[in-house]
Parts: structure tokens; C-alpha cells; sequence
């Protein structure tokens, strides 16, 4: 065995991959495998990475090679690469494109014709019970399957270990005109699509292709998701309908089409809980589909997919898509789709239904990448560590295991924390973000500050927002219905004092309130109580930031 000690890899014979943080090459080996495969656990010295097969095929979508990972997992590992992890790599990566999904010839838009590598592989795809009720015989030579059948092949295929290749095309839709606007910004700048966002929509769009017009842009919070989106429409031309995560993000859709396109009031509408309208853009909540009266009616505006000629979807936080929007899109496989996300961790562990059913990632740029190109604030982030007080710590030890995670979370010391905190940063613009609405009340009493939360009206809430943007408040405490987008360009600050257990992706999008560029570094704070379950999820919260570069900073607090 070939030994060599200067490399910060050691790869393991179940397919896991242990990286030294502390290595010269640490951010080169991070930078590698955050393409392929996911990080599990991110100890301070030794973080450990898991090539999965989603990952994988991913990764294969996304133009990368079995000799390239091959070649890249050799020249960076202490050991040799034990055989079998390179031979299922090798195997896996492969399977992407073995059965594809064409347009058939003759059956009148009926049917889509099921393409496979070889005969082998139609063999092993026909022995498998869920896939051969969906398919039938085509002639002499071929298989094909139901135009309505082909996302649920999709998702079955996926979950038998079958990647599907989607190249069977897209209806059209109602051909809609919309431009880029050419205009000034309100910094005199032109308006101008990135380099980055115009390269991730026509990465998505793939020239109109068959191959294209499907799967997801992962790019961080702040980097302008929503330009994107607006670029492939650009290139669709065709009516669009939106999909957002609240009535907020729905207006911040709104704003930024009639303001970067040619588009017009009278072609962009909301369809929410508030407004119901129908137009060529329309922008509607997931709230408001998935809304029914009771659990066992229907979904009274699902409709809404099918009612009109839509040519494009756009799923605003791909990452958050609910149960029944999955369902309704494996209906709608004929209609191009575009996800968007800062990440595509779901916590229900559903990311393979994205991927056959949205798409497969298409772009995806490193969060340090974007910070080093000044898109994205520079940011550092911090976790203070408070130990509970004497009574407070025996009534932790005495409480049931489903207690203990909010009385850590709502432990009374974190208000010395914010008190130190505030004071060193009271000419800072300062989010505090909470989970559990009684603290946060506490907080907002303590301090003197406007607090939004669930029940807040929607008029107080954008008129809060607007005080926050404009400077007259330098501190606004926020629950979780601002971990989406939330347009605050002058938060500098974040201060996280409690969270959803182990939520990666809220993790990812709390930092996200302050990544908007500014002329002050940004810092995130997440302040959580000593050797407690709030400590060990909130390590699990850090990995994808982790995975995206960057570290946390531990200051450990002293008992009072």
C-alpha cells in the first residue's frame, strides 16, 4: 500500500470520506467533494463526507466524470482508494442516462417511448413489479409508457436505483413576449443579468433542447435567485406560473418582474390568500394551493396548474416543495419546470422526488466563491456557548426527553448574551431570529423592539420591514416566517437565539437574511445553551454551511 501522508483524504471502504480541516489542502479537497457527495459530520478537526448515489447522479447531471472523480479521490487520499469504492462510484455515475425517456414516433402525443442502453438493461428494468405495471410493449423493439405515467416512472425508476434521462420534451404553453429591460438602478447603475445568473439559467435551459427546460439552480441567499428565474423566462417566453413560499416573497416576485422586464401590471398577477388573480405571470403561494377545508376534502386550488396553458414553472425554495405539489407536478411532466434553492437538503429526506421530478441540479456556485467575487457579503459566523444556571440545569436533567430541546432553547442566560451582544453592535442593523414565539416576546420586551411574528398583519409587517430598510429601526426581532424570502439588503447582523432542532436548510437560510453585499462585514451569531440537545443539533444545523466554507467561531460563556 502506497502511504502518503502529505494528502488530506482518507477514504473508507463503506464509501465514506474523512477530510483534515486543518490540511494546506482542506479547502481544495472540501471544493471537490462538495460536488459529489454530501457531508455528514463536521467535528472540528475531522469532517466526514458520504458519496451517495443521489449525489452521484447529481454530480453526472451536472457534466462530471467517473475518471475525474476516480482521478481526484486518488490524488488527494493519504491511501490507496480501497477497489470497491471506485468500482461503485464508477458503476453508479454510470447508470445516469442507461434509460432514457424519448418522444414517440406515431401515438399522437399519447405515449413517450422508453429508450435503454441495452438489451440487458431493459431486461432488469422489466423485472421490477412497479416499473413493468407502468410499462408496455411497443412494437417488436420497443417499450413505452403513458404521457401521464411520466413522472411516476420517473420516481419509481429513481427509488429502484434507475436514473432516468428525461428527454422526451416539453408542451410549449401560450407564447408570452417578455424582455429584459435596459434601465438605471437606484445606484446609477445599469441593470445588468450576472455572469453567474445568466450561465445558470441557460445551463438549465440547454438551447431549447430536450435535455433541457428542466431541474434546479442552487445558488446562496442574496445571489439573486430571482434574476435567474427571470432570465429563463427571458428565454422560455412563454406563460409562466410561479410558485413562492409566502405573501412576502410573492410581492418581491411581482416587484422584480415589472421592474427588470417588459412586462406590464395588466400580465403579472398574485394568486394568494389575499388576491385572486389569474394572468399570463402568475405568482402564487404554496399556502394557497395546498389549502382545503378540511383533511378530507380536496385541495380547492390545485386547479390552478391545469387551467391555464402554462408553458414554465418555477418553484421559489424547491427545497420546501409540500406533499401535495409533489403530486400535482408528476402530472405536469409535459411542462418545462425550474427549481430554486440555497440548498437541497430536505429535511423529510425527499430529495430524490426533486430530482425526478423537478429536475436534476443543473448549477450549483460554492457560497465562499460568491463572497470572494463580492456578490455575497463576507461573513463570518459564531457559536456561543451559555451554560445554564444552577436551578435551570436540574430542571433540564429532571425533564423529559421532548422537553429538553426548548428548555435549552428558551434557556433565561441567553438574555446576558443579547445584552453584550447589542451593545457591541448598537450602530449595526440587528436581526434577532427565534423559533419559540414566548421567548421572542420576552426578547422584544426586554429590549424595546418591534417583534413580527405569524399573527402580525401583513400591512404592520411590510411597514415594519420598511422601517428596517430605511434605518429608522436598528433592531427587529423576527420569528420563523422570516427564514424566507425576506429583501433586508441592510442587515449586517444576525442573531439566531433558537431554531427547528437539526434544520440544515434553515440554518442556510437565517444566515441568508444578511448575505445581501454592503459596505460592513456580516456576522451570525447562534447562541444555544452548553452540552445539551440544542449543542448536538445545532452541529448538524452547521453542515451545509460547513460544506459551503465556512467555520464556526466557539466562545464558550462562564456560569453566573
Amino acid at each position: 500500500m502506497q502511504v502518503r501522508p502529505e494528502n488530506p483524504l482518507i477514504v473508507q471502504g463503506d464509501g465514506k470520506v474523512l477530510v483534515e480541516t486543518n490540511h494546506p489542502r482542506y479547502e481544495e479537497a472540501r471544493d471537490f467533494l462538495g460536488r459529489f457527495a454530501e457531508l455528514e459530520a463536521s467535528p472540528e478537526m475531522l469532517h466526514t463526507y458520504r458519496i451517495s448515489p443521489l449525489s452521484l447522479w447529481n454530480a453526472a447531471c451536472a457534466g462530471m466524470t467517473p475518471k475525474e472523480i476516480v482521478d481526484g479521490l486518488r490524488g488527494l487520499s493519504k491511501f490507496d482508494v480501497p477497489d470497491q469504492v471506485l468500482e461503485t462510484t464508477k458503476s453508479t455515475i454510470e447508470r445516469y442516462g442507461l434509460v432514457q425517456l424519448t418522444p414517440h414516433p406515431d401515438e399522437g402525443g399519447k405515449l413517450i417511448r422508453l429508450e435503454f442502453s441495452t438489451g440487458f438493461v431493459a431486461k432488469m428494468i422489466a423485472r421490477e413489479p412497479a416499473l413493468r405495471e407502468l410499462m408496455q410493449e411497443d412494437g417488436r423493439r420497443f417499450w413505452a409508457i403513458q404521457q401521464g405515467h411520466r413522472g411516476i416512472f420517473k420516481q419509481r425508476a429513481l427509488q429502484a436505483g434507475w436514473p432516468v434521462e428525461d428527454l422526451a420534451g416539453f408542451h410549449p404553453g401560450q407564447p408570452l413576449e417578455i424582455g429584459l429591460r435596459d434601465r438605471m438602478l437606484g445606484n446609477g447603475r445599469p441593470f445588468q443579468v450576472r455572469d453567474y445568473q445568466r450561465q445558470a439559467a441557460e445551463r438549465w435551459w440547454q438551447k431549447g433542447g430536450p435535455a433541457g427546460g428542466h431541474g434546479v439552480v442552487v445558488l446562496a441567499c442574496g445571489a439573486g435567485k430571482t434574476i435567474v428565474g427571470i432570465s429563463a423566462m427571458h428565454l422560455a417566453q412563454t406563460r409562466t406560473l410561479i410558485l413562492a413560499t409566502n405573501q412576502a416573497a410573492v410581492n418581491q416576485w411581482i416587484r422584480e418582474i415589472l421592474d427588470k422586464t417588459t412586462l406590464t401590471e395588466d400580465q403579472v398577477g398574485a394568486y394568494t390568500g389575499e388576491t385572486k388573480q389569474i394572468k399570463p405571470v402568475t405568482v402564487a403561494t404554496y399556502q394557497i394551493l395546498t389549502w382545503r377545508r378540511t383533511k378530507e376534502t380536496e385541495f380547492e386550488h390545485l386547479h390552478l396548474f391545469e387551467d391555464e396553458d402554462w408553458g414554465m414553472l418555477i418553484y421559489d425554495e424547491v427545497h420546501l416543495l409540500p406533499a401535495p405539489v409533489f403530486g400535482a407536478t408528476a402530472a405536469l411532466q409535459g411542462r418545462r419546470r425550474l427549481g430554486l434553492t440555497a440548498t437541497l437538503v430536505r429535511e423529510d429526506g425527499r430529495e430524490g422526488d426533486v430530482f425526478s421530478l423537478v429536475g436534476p441540479k443543473r448549477y450549483d456556485l460554492p457560497w465562499q466563491v460568491l463572497e470572494q467575487g463580492g456578490f455575497i457579503a463576507t461573513t463570518s459566523c459564531w457559536e456561543v456557548r451559555v451554560p445554564f444556571r444552577q436551578g435551570e440545569a436540574d430542571l433540564y436533567e429532571r425533564a423529559e426527553e421532548n422537553e429538553k430541546f426548548r428548555l435549552a432553547s428558551e434557556n433565561p442566560a441567553k438574555m446576558r448574551v443579547l445584552d453584550d451582544l447589542l451593545r457591541k453592535h448598537k450602530e449595526d442593523n440587528v436581526l434577532i431570529i427565534g423559533t419559540y414565539v414566548d421567548q421572542l416576546h420576552d426578547i422584544a420586551r426586554r429590549f424595546k423592539a418591534p417583534l413580527i411574528t405569524g399573527k402580525t398583519p401583513h400591512d404592520v409587517r411590510e411597514r415594519l420591514f420598511a422601517d428596517f430598510r430605511t434605518g429608522r429601526c436598528k433592531l427587529l426581532i423576527v420569528s420563523k416566517v422570516a427564514n424566507f424570502s425576506i429583501d433586508l439588503p441592510d442587515a449586517n447582523v444576525a442573531i439566531q437565539v433558537s431554531g427547528t432542532f437539526g434544520s440544515r436548510q434553515e440554518e442556510a437560510q437565517r444566515l441568508g437574511r444578511i448575505l445581501r453585499p454592503k459596505e460592513k462585514p456580516a456576522i451570525f451569531y447562534t447562541v444555544v445553551t452548553a452540552d445539551t440537545k440544542e449543542q448536538k443539533f445545532a452541529m448538524k444545523r452547521q453542515l451545509f454551511l460547513t460544506e459551503q466554507g465556512y467555520r464556526y467561531h466557539i466562545e464558550e460563556r462562564r456560569a453566573v
